[in-house]
Protein backbone atom coordinates (compact mmCIF):
# COMPACT_ATOMS: atom_id res chain seq x y z
CA UNK A 1 0.00 0.00 0.00
CA UNK A 2 2.48 2.48 0.91
CA UNK A 3 4.68 2.14 -2.70
CA UNK A 4 1.14 2.67 -4.41
CA UNK A 5 0.55 5.63 -2.09
CA UNK A 6 3.89 6.52 -3.88
CA UNK A 7 2.43 7.16 -7.20
CA UNK A 8 0.38 9.44 -8.51
CA UNK A 9 -3.40 8.47 -9.02
CA UNK A 10 -5.38 7.52 -12.27
CA UNK A 11 -8.75 9.27 -12.32
CA UNK A 12 -11.62 8.06 -13.86
CA UNK A 13 -15.02 10.26 -14.26
CA UNK A 14 -17.87 8.08 -14.67
CA UNK A 15 -19.89 10.69 -16.96
CA UNK A 16 -23.56 10.67 -16.89
CA UNK A 17 -24.72 9.32 -13.78
CA UNK A 18 -27.59 7.20 -15.93
CA UNK A 19 -25.47 5.68 -18.04
CA UNK A 20 -23.17 2.67 -17.31
CA UNK A 21 -20.04 4.33 -16.13
CA UNK A 22 -20.20 3.71 -12.65
CA UNK A 23 -21.25 -0.52 -13.48
CA UNK A 24 -17.92 -0.83 -15.16
CA UNK A 25 -16.18 0.69 -12.28
CA UNK A 26 -17.75 -1.11 -9.58
CA UNK A 27 -17.10 -4.75 -11.80
CA UNK A 28 -13.73 -4.04 -12.36
CA UNK A 29 -13.39 -3.23 -8.23
CA UNK A 30 -15.29 -6.15 -7.46
CA UNK A 31 -13.25 -8.55 -9.65
CA UNK A 32 -10.03 -7.00 -7.61
CA UNK A 33 -8.86 -5.78 -11.17
CA UNK A 34 -8.31 -1.77 -9.95
CA UNK A 35 -4.82 -3.28 -8.20
CA UNK A 36 -3.76 -4.35 -11.12
CA UNK A 37 -2.27 -0.83 -11.74
CA UNK A 38 -0.06 -0.41 -8.40
CA UNK A 39 -1.59 3.39 -8.18
CA UNK A 40 -4.51 5.02 -6.20
CA UNK A 41 -7.46 4.81 -7.89
CA UNK A 42 -9.53 7.96 -7.72
CA UNK A 43 -13.30 8.06 -9.23
CA UNK A 44 -15.53 10.95 -9.69
CA UNK A 45 -19.62 10.16 -9.53
CA UNK A 46 -22.42 11.46 -6.74
CA UNK A 47 -21.59 8.49 -3.91
CA UNK A 48 -25.32 8.12 -3.31
CA UNK A 49 -25.74 7.11 -6.90
CA UNK A 50 -22.72 5.12 -6.24
CA UNK A 51 -23.82 3.05 -3.54
CA UNK A 52 -27.78 2.45 -5.31
CA UNK A 53 -26.09 1.50 -8.54
CA UNK A 54 -24.12 -1.19 -6.42
CA UNK A 55 -27.06 -2.62 -4.74
CA UNK A 56 -28.91 -2.89 -7.63
CA UNK A 57 -25.98 -4.64 -9.33
CA UNK A 58 -25.74 -7.02 -6.35
CA UNK A 59 -29.68 -7.62 -7.21
CA UNK A 60 -29.22 -8.26 -10.66
CA UNK A 61 -26.76 -10.91 -9.24
CA UNK A 62 -23.75 -9.68 -11.08
CA UNK A 63 -22.00 -8.57 -8.00
CA UNK A 64 -21.89 -10.92 -4.60
CA UNK A 65 -21.01 -7.90 -2.31
CA UNK A 66 -20.27 -3.95 -3.37
CA UNK A 67 -17.08 -3.18 -3.49
CA UNK A 68 -15.78 -0.98 -0.45
CA UNK A 69 -14.08 2.65 -1.18
CA UNK A 70 -13.53 6.18 0.58
CA UNK A 71 -15.33 8.78 0.22
CA UNK A 72 -14.05 12.73 -0.28
CA UNK A 73 -17.03 15.17 -0.64
CA UNK A 74 -16.30 18.06 -3.01
CA UNK A 75 -18.45 21.01 -2.85
CA UNK A 76 -19.52 21.85 -6.65
CA UNK A 77 -19.16 25.36 -6.26
CA UNK A 78 -15.16 25.13 -4.65
CA UNK A 79 -12.68 27.33 -6.33
CA UNK A 80 -10.09 25.29 -8.38
CA UNK A 81 -7.22 26.47 -6.03
CA UNK A 82 -9.01 25.71 -2.93
CA UNK A 83 -10.39 22.63 -4.60
CA UNK A 84 -6.92 21.03 -5.39
CA UNK A 85 -5.39 22.27 -1.61
CA UNK A 86 -8.57 20.34 -0.08
CA UNK A 87 -8.26 17.37 -2.25
CA UNK A 88 -4.17 16.67 -1.11
CA UNK A 89 -4.84 17.63 2.22
CA UNK A 90 -7.59 14.90 2.84
CA UNK A 91 -5.64 12.50 0.93
CA UNK A 92 -2.00 13.48 2.35
CA UNK A 93 -3.60 10.92 5.47
CA UNK A 94 -4.95 8.02 3.57
CA UNK A 95 -7.34 5.74 5.95
CA UNK A 96 -4.55 2.62 5.55
CA UNK A 97 -7.11 0.60 7.71
CA UNK A 98 -9.59 0.11 5.37
CA UNK A 99 -9.47 -1.92 2.65
CA UNK A 100 -10.76 0.34 0.07
CA UNK A 101 -10.48 -0.30 -3.98
CA UNK A 102 -10.87 3.22 -4.84
CA UNK A 103 -11.34 6.69 -3.62
CA UNK A 104 -14.30 8.78 -4.61
CA UNK A 105 -14.56 11.92 -5.17
CA UNK A 106 -18.46 12.72 -4.17
CA UNK A 107 -19.80 15.14 -6.30
CA UNK A 108 -23.68 15.22 -5.63
CA UNK A 109 -26.29 15.28 -8.33
CA UNK A 110 -29.00 17.41 -7.82
CA UNK A 111 -31.79 15.26 -8.23
CA UNK A 112 -31.86 11.38 -7.88
CA UNK A 113 -30.33 9.00 -10.34
CA UNK A 114 -32.54 6.49 -12.38
CA UNK A 115 -30.89 4.02 -14.17
CA UNK A 116 -31.21 4.89 -18.15
CA UNK A 117 -33.15 7.90 -17.55
CA UNK A 118 -31.33 10.96 -18.78
CA UNK A 119 -31.77 14.00 -16.34
CA UNK A 120 -30.25 17.25 -17.82
CA UNK A 121 -30.40 18.84 -13.93
CA UNK A 122 -27.41 16.83 -13.38
CA UNK A 123 -25.72 17.45 -16.02
CA UNK A 124 -23.81 20.52 -14.41
CA UNK A 125 -22.48 17.61 -11.73
CA UNK A 126 -21.48 15.91 -15.18
CA UNK A 127 -19.50 19.17 -16.03
CA UNK A 128 -18.17 19.72 -13.07
CA UNK A 129 -16.35 16.00 -13.06
CA UNK A 130 -14.45 17.39 -16.38
CA UNK A 131 -13.71 20.34 -14.46
CA UNK A 132 -12.51 18.69 -11.37
CA UNK A 133 -10.40 16.30 -13.99
CA UNK A 134 -9.05 18.92 -15.48
CA UNK A 135 -7.70 21.04 -12.62
CA UNK A 136 -6.24 17.44 -10.84
CA UNK A 137 -4.57 16.61 -14.78
CA UNK A 138 -3.10 20.21 -14.87
CA UNK A 139 -2.05 20.95 -11.13
CA UNK A 140 -0.28 16.97 -11.49
CA UNK A 141 -2.13 15.53 -9.19
CA UNK A 142 -2.82 13.08 -10.96
CA UNK A 143 -1.15 10.83 -13.62
CA UNK A 144 -3.63 10.69 -16.14
CA UNK A 145 -6.93 11.29 -16.65
CA UNK A 146 -9.79 8.15 -17.76
CA UNK A 147 -12.89 8.89 -18.99
CA UNK A 148 -16.25 7.11 -19.00
CA UNK A 149 -18.98 7.93 -21.28
CA UNK A 150 -20.97 10.95 -21.18
CA UNK A 151 -24.67 12.06 -22.98
CA UNK A 152 -23.37 14.97 -25.25
CA UNK A 153 -27.35 15.27 -25.53
CA UNK A 154 -27.87 16.05 -22.19
CA UNK A 155 -25.01 18.81 -21.99
CA UNK A 156 -26.11 20.11 -24.87
CA UNK A 157 -29.52 20.56 -23.82
CA UNK A 158 -29.28 21.60 -19.60
CA UNK A 159 -27.03 24.90 -21.42
CA UNK A 160 -23.32 23.33 -20.72
CA UNK A 161 -21.48 25.85 -23.05
CA UNK A 162 -17.47 24.96 -23.59
CA UNK A 163 -15.18 28.00 -22.75
CA UNK A 164 -15.79 29.74 -25.80
CA UNK A 165 -18.82 29.52 -25.81
CA UNK A 166 -20.24 27.46 -28.04
CA UNK A 167 -22.33 24.34 -27.25
CA UNK A 168 -20.67 21.34 -25.59
CA UNK A 169 -19.53 18.55 -28.43
CA UNK A 170 -17.36 16.35 -26.38
CA UNK A 171 -14.56 15.46 -24.16
CA UNK A 172 -11.82 16.36 -26.70
CA UNK A 173 -13.12 19.80 -27.10
CA UNK A 174 -13.63 20.50 -23.40
CA UNK A 175 -9.88 19.58 -22.81
CA UNK A 176 -8.48 20.95 -25.71
CA UNK A 177 -10.29 24.51 -24.65
CA UNK A 178 -9.32 24.59 -21.12
CA UNK A 179 -5.87 23.59 -21.92
CA UNK A 180 -5.37 26.32 -24.12
CA UNK A 181 -4.40 23.86 -26.86
CA UNK A 182 -5.32 24.92 -30.81
CA UNK A 183 -5.17 21.67 -31.88
CA UNK A 184 -5.39 18.19 -30.49
CA UNK A 185 -4.97 14.88 -31.98
CA UNK A 186 -7.05 12.08 -31.72
CA UNK A 187 -5.16 8.69 -31.70
CA UNK A 188 -6.72 5.26 -31.11
CA UNK A 189 -4.37 2.66 -30.09
CA UNK A 190 -4.63 -1.17 -29.40
CA UNK A 191 -1.88 -4.30 -29.00
CA UNK A 192 -1.73 -3.90 -32.88
CA UNK A 193 -1.18 -0.67 -33.63
CA UNK A 194 -1.43 3.04 -32.84
CA UNK A 195 -3.31 5.28 -35.40
CA UNK A 196 -3.51 9.33 -35.38
CA UNK A 197 -5.78 10.96 -37.45
CA UNK A 198 -5.46 14.27 -39.71
CA UNK A 199 -9.38 14.63 -39.64
CA UNK A 200 -11.92 13.28 -37.39
CA UNK A 201 -15.40 13.77 -37.75
CA UNK A 202 -16.07 14.95 -41.86
CA UNK A 203 -18.12 14.07 -44.14
CA UNK A 204 -15.70 12.50 -46.88
CA UNK A 205 -16.77 15.05 -49.38
CA UNK A 206 -14.78 17.59 -47.28
CA UNK A 207 -11.59 16.02 -46.51
CA UNK A 208 -9.69 17.12 -49.51
CA UNK A 209 -10.29 20.85 -47.96
CA UNK A 210 -9.52 19.87 -44.72
CA UNK A 211 -5.81 17.94 -45.70
CA UNK A 212 -3.78 21.61 -45.45
CA UNK A 213 -0.31 21.93 -45.62
CA UNK A 214 -0.63 23.46 -41.53
CA UNK A 215 -3.04 20.53 -40.73
CA UNK A 216 -0.74 18.22 -41.73
CA UNK A 217 2.72 19.97 -40.11
CA UNK A 218 0.93 20.43 -36.76
CA UNK A 219 -0.85 16.88 -36.34
CA UNK A 220 2.90 15.00 -37.43
CA UNK A 221 4.31 17.42 -34.89
CA UNK A 222 1.61 16.58 -32.11
CA UNK A 223 2.85 12.84 -33.00
CA UNK A 224 6.15 12.79 -33.03
CA UNK A 225 6.19 14.85 -29.49
CA UNK A 226 3.71 13.17 -28.23
CA UNK A 227 5.65 9.69 -28.65
CA UNK A 228 8.18 10.98 -27.06
CA UNK A 229 6.72 12.56 -24.24
CA UNK A 230 3.95 10.67 -23.29
CA UNK A 231 5.35 7.13 -24.65
CA UNK A 232 9.04 7.16 -23.84
CA UNK A 233 10.43 6.99 -27.64
CA UNK A 234 13.26 8.76 -28.11
CA UNK A 235 13.39 8.42 -31.85
CA UNK A 236 9.27 7.66 -33.19
CA UNK A 237 9.03 5.67 -36.44
CA UNK A 238 5.88 6.92 -37.88
CA UNK A 239 4.18 5.94 -41.29
CA UNK A 240 2.10 8.45 -43.23
CA UNK A 241 -1.43 7.23 -45.11
CA UNK A 242 -1.78 9.08 -48.37
CA UNK A 243 -4.71 10.33 -48.77
CA UNK A 244 -5.69 9.02 -52.48
CA UNK A 245 -5.69 5.46 -53.52
CA UNK A 246 -1.97 4.21 -54.27
CA UNK A 247 -1.33 7.34 -52.82
CA UNK A 248 -1.97 9.68 -56.00
CA UNK A 249 -0.37 7.06 -58.21
CA UNK A 250 2.33 10.11 -59.39
CA UNK A 251 -0.12 12.76 -59.25
CA UNK A 252 -2.61 10.11 -61.96
CA UNK A 253 -5.04 9.12 -59.50
CA UNK A 254 -4.99 12.71 -56.87
CA UNK A 255 -2.08 15.72 -56.71
CA UNK A 256 -2.55 16.13 -52.37
CA UNK A 257 0.58 13.58 -52.27
CA UNK A 258 2.98 16.17 -54.34
CA UNK A 259 1.51 19.14 -54.10
CA UNK A 260 0.62 19.35 -49.81
CA UNK A 261 1.61 16.10 -47.94
CA UNK A 262 4.90 14.89 -48.82
CA UNK A 263 6.50 18.68 -49.10
CA UNK A 264 5.36 18.61 -44.73
CA UNK A 265 6.84 15.41 -44.16
CA UNK A 266 9.96 15.99 -46.27
CA UNK A 267 10.72 19.29 -44.07
CA UNK A 268 10.33 16.63 -40.67
CA UNK A 269 12.58 14.20 -42.88
CA UNK A 270 15.23 16.65 -43.48
CA UNK A 271 15.13 17.41 -39.60
CA UNK A 272 16.24 13.83 -38.74
CA UNK A 273 12.27 12.49 -37.96
CA UNK A 274 11.93 8.41 -38.44
CA UNK A 275 8.90 9.64 -40.48
CA UNK A 276 7.58 7.83 -44.20
CA UNK A 277 6.72 10.00 -46.95
CA UNK A 278 2.76 9.43 -47.97
CA UNK A 279 2.56 5.69 -48.26
CA UNK A 280 -0.67 3.92 -50.24
CA UNK A 281 -3.35 2.88 -47.45
CA UNK A 282 -4.07 -0.68 -48.91
CA UNK A 283 -0.31 -1.88 -47.62
CA UNK A 284 1.07 0.31 -45.31
CA UNK A 285 -1.38 -1.73 -43.43
CA UNK A 286 0.23 -4.88 -43.17
CA UNK A 287 2.58 -6.59 -41.05
CA UNK A 288 5.62 -6.15 -42.83
CA UNK A 289 5.53 -2.14 -42.58
CA UNK A 290 3.55 -2.17 -39.16
CA UNK A 291 6.76 -4.13 -37.93
CA UNK A 292 8.94 -1.34 -37.89
CA UNK A 293 6.82 1.43 -36.81
CA UNK A 294 5.59 2.91 -33.48
CA UNK A 295 2.11 5.23 -34.98
CA UNK A 296 0.53 5.31 -38.41
CA UNK A 297 -1.13 8.43 -39.43
CA UNK A 298 -4.04 8.26 -41.13
CA UNK A 299 -5.51 11.14 -43.44
CA UNK A 300 -9.58 10.45 -42.03
CA UNK A 301 -11.08 8.52 -40.12
CA UNK A 302 -12.89 5.72 -41.69
CA UNK A 303 -9.38 5.04 -43.10
CA UNK A 304 -7.02 3.87 -40.48
CA UNK A 305 -10.19 3.19 -37.75
CA UNK A 306 -11.98 0.40 -39.43
CA UNK A 307 -7.94 -1.11 -39.96
CA UNK A 308 -7.29 -0.57 -36.21
CA UNK A 309 -10.47 -2.16 -35.01
CA UNK A 310 -10.91 -5.42 -37.08
CA UNK A 311 -7.65 -6.03 -34.81
CA UNK A 312 -9.34 -5.78 -31.45
CA UNK A 313 -12.43 -3.63 -31.29
CA UNK A 314 -13.23 -4.60 -27.46
CA UNK A 315 -9.40 -3.74 -26.93
CA UNK A 316 -9.46 0.03 -28.85
CA UNK A 317 -8.71 2.57 -26.39
CA UNK A 318 -9.37 6.55 -27.32
CA UNK A 319 -6.53 9.09 -26.92
CA UNK A 320 -5.99 12.67 -26.82
CA UNK A 321 -2.77 13.64 -28.07
CA UNK A 322 -1.33 17.27 -27.31
CA UNK A 323 -2.76 18.11 -24.11
CA UNK A 324 -0.57 18.84 -20.88
CA UNK A 325 -1.57 15.52 -19.48
CA UNK A 326 -2.60 12.23 -20.41
CA UNK A 327 -6.26 11.42 -21.10
CA UNK A 328 -7.57 8.22 -22.48
CA UNK A 329 -11.31 6.64 -22.79
CA UNK A 330 -13.56 4.32 -23.22
CA UNK A 331 -14.96 3.55 -26.92
CA UNK A 332 -18.14 3.16 -25.97
CA UNK A 333 -21.25 5.13 -25.35
CA UNK A 334 -23.09 5.53 -22.01
CA UNK A 335 -25.54 2.37 -22.73
CA UNK A 336 -28.68 3.66 -21.14
CA UNK A 337 -30.36 0.59 -21.61
CA UNK A 338 -27.67 -1.77 -19.48
CA UNK A 339 -27.38 0.43 -16.83
CA UNK A 340 -27.67 -1.58 -13.51
CA UNK A 341 -29.02 -4.60 -15.31
CA UNK A 342 -25.27 -6.61 -15.10
CA UNK A 343 -24.86 -6.35 -18.88
CA UNK A 344 -22.46 -3.65 -19.34
CA UNK A 345 -19.03 -4.51 -19.92
CA UNK A 346 -15.67 -3.27 -18.71
CA UNK A 347 -13.02 -4.64 -21.00
CA UNK A 348 -12.60 -1.10 -22.54
CA UNK A 349 -11.95 1.03 -19.19
CA UNK A 350 -9.76 -1.71 -18.23
CA UNK A 351 -8.28 -1.30 -21.32
CA UNK A 352 -7.88 2.72 -21.21
CA UNK A 353 -6.83 2.24 -17.75
CA UNK A 354 -3.78 -0.17 -18.96
CA UNK A 355 -2.88 2.52 -21.47
CA UNK A 356 -3.53 5.42 -19.28
CA UNK A 357 -1.29 3.68 -16.87
CA UNK A 358 1.23 2.47 -19.05
CA UNK A 359 2.01 5.98 -20.73
CA UNK A 360 1.70 7.34 -17.19
CA UNK A 361 5.37 5.40 -15.70
CA UNK A 362 7.05 6.28 -19.59
CA UNK A 363 5.73 9.73 -19.30
CA UNK A 364 7.96 12.60 -19.19
CA UNK A 365 5.57 15.12 -18.05
CA UNK A 366 4.85 13.13 -15.19
CA UNK A 367 7.22 15.45 -13.23
CA UNK A 368 5.85 17.25 -9.66
CA UNK A 369 5.48 21.21 -10.59
CA UNK A 370 8.56 23.28 -8.91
Amino acid sequence: MQDIQKKLPLLITTGEPAGIGMDIVLLLAAEGKLQDFERPIWVTADSTAMTKRADELVAADVLKNPPIWQTIDIDIDIDANDFNLNVVEQMSQPDTDVDSSFILLNISCAEPVFCGQINTHNSAMVAKQLDIAHQLATNKIVAAIVTGPLQKSALIEADIKLLDGTMFSGHTEFFMQQSGCDKVVMMLANQAMKVALVTTHLPLKDIPAAITSDNVRQTVQIVVDEMKAKFGLTQPRILVCGLNPHAGEGGHLGVEEIEIINPVLQEFIDVGVDISEAMPADTLFTPRHLANCDAVIAMYHDQGLPVLKSHGFGDTVNLTLGLPYIRTSVDHGTALDLAGSGGASATSLYQALSMANEMADKSLINRPLA
